[in-house]
């Protein structure tokens, strides 16, 4: 079976009503912990996810996603905690947590100088499924993989990749998905199509559970879970997370004009508004600053203390003889958000 993949044999039969569990969560873990040697991998990470939704696990590099990913699908033992997948015990039945799982990690290494078609016929072959051509089909027509069926694999651009391995993982039906930044390297469109094939597949009544780096990709999950040196920092729903983090936001309003007030020559490159964003940056209650299109963004915690700060350096700026920046509220951006989190937690996400 290719490393880019996990899926099992199709004989199966339990359905998603049957899996037992008094509040229908698909995944169920408490202090899940990983050591490999010394070092901890994740510790105490708890997930209640339900049936049928699609969760987000976001984080930066080496906070766990993966190995966490990996105990819950059965292919590592936790160090210690207790849980379930799909009503079956994370450290006692992994084969049958297995059996009903769909795992796509984030290499693709599928049979280049293989047709798609010949690719999931293979997989079928491999796991030894019933009625495979008409599975193999029925898949080729669901993903809309129908017209390129006879297109070598290697020969396939990132997207169409991607939508193979997802074609792969998904033939046995599975309950659980379990997709690890599965788009990276995607362009745009693909990955808008990816992200359609998911939402089809929840729909359908199967729960996913994918790991991304995308800020938009997040806010298309109903949930998110965040990780952060293995330990999980927060999780809720998009407007959830943005009101945790406590942030105030202000940017810079279209009406800014950097015109000089007085009779002073001033150079043309120091009189604009993006020159003036490390000073901004430089104001105690700023915690972030940047600059996009024509605007300066900025956040902190302390509302009062940031107002405080625009008033002290407009007046700076009138003593330049330059002109002063109005500035109006806005809703931090979930990237905003985790950003600060990030922050709080010792690190820093850049």
């Amino acid at each position: 079976m290719p490393s880019s993949t996990y899926s099992t044999s199709s004989n199966n039969t339990q359905s998603l009503s049957t899996i037992n569990h008094p509040q229908a969560l698909a995944i169920d873990v408490k202090n899940l912990c990983k050591k490999f040697g010394d070092k901890v991998a994740v510790e105490n990470v708890s997930i209640a996810q339900p049936i049928g939704s699609v969760w987000g696990f976001l984080g930066p590099n080496g906070s766990g996603k993966t190995t966490t990913i990996r105990m819950l699908c059965g292919l590592l033992e936790p160090t210690s905690g207790e849980g379930s997948c799909l009503g079956f015990d994370v450290v006692k039945q992994s084969r049958e947590i297995k059996n009903l799982t769909g795992y796509m990690t984030q290499k693709f290494s599928f049979w280049e100088d293989l047709t798609i078609k010949e690719n999931l016929d293979f997989v079928a072959r491999l796991y030894e499924m019933p009625n495979r051509r008409k599975i193999v089909e029925k898949t080729l027509i669901d993903l809309g993989l129908e017209k390129r069926q006879h297109q070598l694999a290697g020969s396939l651009s990132g997207g169409w990749k991607q939508r193979l391995a997802l074609a792969a993982v998904t033939m046995h039906e599975p309950k659980l998905l379990l997709l690890d930044e599965p788009t990276a390297g995607v362009d745009p469109q693909a990955r808008r199509d990816f992200w359609q094939q998911i939402h089809r597949l929840s729909e359908q009544g199967l729960t996913v559970l994918v790991s991304t780096h995308y800020m938009d990709e997040a806010e298309r999950c109903d949930h998110i879970v965040y990780l952060a040196y293995g330990k999980l920092i927060t999780q809720g729903t998009v407007n959830e997370i943005i009101q945790q983090s406590g942030l105030i936001s202000f940017e810079t309003t279209n009406n800014y004009t950097p015109e000089v007030q007085s009779t002073q020559p001033e150079s043309p490159t120091e009189n604009t508004i993006r020159s003036l964003l490390s000073d901004i940056q430089a104001l105690p209650s700023i915690e972030e600053a940047s600059f996009y299109a024509d605007k300066i963004k900025v956040s902190g915690h302390d509302r009062h203390a940031m107002e405080q700060d625009f008033v002290i350096f407009n007046q700076t700026l009138q003593s330049r003889g330059q002109s002063v920046i109005h500035w109006q509220t806005v809703t931090p951006t979930l990237e905003d958000a985790f950003i600060a989190l990030e922050k709080q937690t010792g690190g820093d996400s850049r």
